[in-house]
């Protein structure tokens, strides 16, 4: 019969266990926060590529099926490149909703001369953004139409109906919104000119882009809570994340899935470049509380503008991201007096 092993035996056998099981537990959470950061990482990349779509709401639904109640008669239109386009044009009997009613008013107190409610005189494409889709874009519309616009309302790439599946921020689609306006303009036989560009967000980034192509059809352009370089925007919404230390290094990560999934990098985004080309009237609008893109990215959009472009600079006080347009400021009736003063 063996003795019982000793009391030092005891603990030497104990502590192997104790280590070996601490040893266990530090790789099983080493690794867990690896998986946890590589997953981050893919998620990321991948939003930003390809950001969830949104179906259509209620609220789409119910300007799309009556569409009289506000004043806009809309139809539906598809591009040769697949692009879904909305072309929502005033009511020709001259009839408003209440937010065309209100728009008009207040440019008339702005000593502006209008035509006759019904009358179109130019167009107007309307570019959304991130994770947005052409339907978001109606009530907008309803305001332009009353002002005297015809607005072309086209799902950018990635997003709404559009078939494509990757986002590049107005690198691959500058010429998307030259080429909707061109082919709605043959499909329901409209002068294609004068015409204006509208763009928030990415939307903005992507007007950027289109109005710095040769031979550009825009007369005027706005531009609202947009970017000056997609670089800065992610590093900065990383490092709200997770802090100064990783948010960078987490950025850098994304950056690598993002060109997987796009063939281009993220600092290949880069409005402030293309900006520094415009010469048409440009408008740039800001919330001054936004946590997305903060004021400086559009302060520093605008000054790449040349000194040379007609140009105006509007901060909307207290204004996020999300909810810039639908602040008590009247920045609707900037957008709409901006174009009828520069689009002839």
């Amino acid at each position: 019969m063996n003795p019982p092993p000793s009391r030092t035996t005891v603990i030497q056998m104990f502590g192997r266990v104790t280590r070996k099981r601490w040893r266990g537990i530090l790789i099983s959470t080493l690794s867990l926060i690896l998986l946890t950061t590589a997953a981050l990482i893919l998620w990321a990349g991948s939003e930003i590529a390809s950001p969830p779509r949104r179906e259509l709401m209620d609220y789409h639904r119910e300007f799309l099926s009556n569409s009289a109640a506000y004043g806009v008669i809309i139809e539906k239109f598809t591009a040769s490149d697949g692009t879904r386009c909305l072309v929502v044009t005033p009511d020709l009997s001259g009839k408003l909703g209440e937010r065309g009613t209100m728009i008009r008013q207040q440019l008339t107190a702005r000593g502006l001369t209008l035509q006759p409610a019904g009358h179109i005189s130019g167009t107007l494409v309307l570019l959304h953004g991130r994770k947005g889709r052409k339907e978001d874009y109606l009530p907008i519309a309803e305001r332009l139409c009353a002002s005297g616009f015809r607005c072309l309302i086209p799902d950018l790439p990635a997003h709404g109906d559009h078939p494509a599946t990757i986002a590049t921020y107005g690198v691959r689609e500058a010429t998307l919104p030259a080429r909707v306006l061109n082919e709605a303009s043959k499909n329901f036989a409209f002068d294609p000119q004068p015409a204006g560009m509208l763009g928030l967000s990415m939307g903005g980034s992507v007007s950027i882009h289109a109005a710095d192509l040769p031979e550009a059809p825009w007369q005027a352009l706005v531009v609202i809570s947009s970017f000056d370089s997609f670089p800065t925007v992610i590093e900065g919404q990383a490092t709200s994340y997770i802090g100064t230390l990783l948010g960078p290094q987490w950025a850098k990560a994304t950056d690598v899935i993002y060109h997987w999934k796009s063939g281009i990098h993220l600092a290949d985004i880069q409005p402030h470049q293309h900006a520094s080309n415009i010469c048409i009237p440009t408008l740039i609008a800001h919330g001054t509380a936004d946590p997305v893109a903060p004021l400086e990215c559009g302060k520093r959009l605008f000054a790449a503008l040349p000194a040379t472009t007609a140009k105006k600079w509007i901060e909307i006080p207290g204004a996020g991201h999300d909810n810039v347009l639908v602040t008590p400021y009247p920045i609707y009736a900037d957008i709409a007096e901006w174009m009828l003063r520069h689009m002839k």
